[in-house]
């Protein structure tokens, strides 16, 4: 599997190859993790403050993918035929 989306900013390259499933889950754990930065944030224990803008770009990412294999626009990984 990728890396955690804490190590660093997802990559195009990286959420091509994930199986749809992988994609929603991957955008369940970042939206908890931005929900967990955003507490931080407010409450000033949040060091870096340029995680929240790039887990907010890494989810934009997985929603575009997403919704591009709604659209039919991208087969994803996995499905054959």
């Amino acid at each position: 599997m990728a890396k955690s989306s804490s190590a660093g900013p997802l990559k195009m390259t990286e959420v091509k190859e994930l199986t749809l499933l992988d994609l929603q889950n991957r955008l369940k754990e970042s939206e908890e993790n931005l929900e967990t930065l955003r507490f931080q944030l407010d409450s000033g224990q949040l060091p870096n403050t340029a995680r929240v803008r790039m887990l907010r770009r890494d989810i934009a990412r997985l929603k575009t993918v997403i919704h591009e294999c709604d659209l039919g626009r991208r087969k994803p990984k996995g499905i054959t035929a």
